[in-house]
């Protein structure tokens, strides 16, 4: 069995952004892509750039958007209601 050993929780605010944002790129530069090209030998030489373009821009937005995202979503939604009372 293998074992992944996990990084400590402080690193949660970067990991975060950063799988998002793969994930994200991912899906947005291939719909793009597609769009723009079709489903041709074209789009698997094109989609890799773009979507390491796009992530290059992403990722360090998402470091510095994420927490006016926090405080936006805490001003819309209300606070989880405190066990044990």
């Amino acid at each position: 069995m293998i074992v992944v050993r996990k990084l400590p929780a402080r690193y949660a605010p970067i990991v975060m952004p950063f799988v998002l944002s793969i994930l994200m790129t991912a899906v947005v530069s291939v719909i793009s892509t597609l769009r723009s090209l079709g489903a041709t030998p074209a789009f698997l030489a094109t989609w890799p750039g773009a979507w390491g373009l796009s992530w290059l821009v992403a990722f360090p937005t998402l470091l510095l958007v994420l927490p006016l995202v926090r405080r936006i979503v805490a001003c819309l939604v209300a606070a989880p209601p405190q066990s044990g009372r």
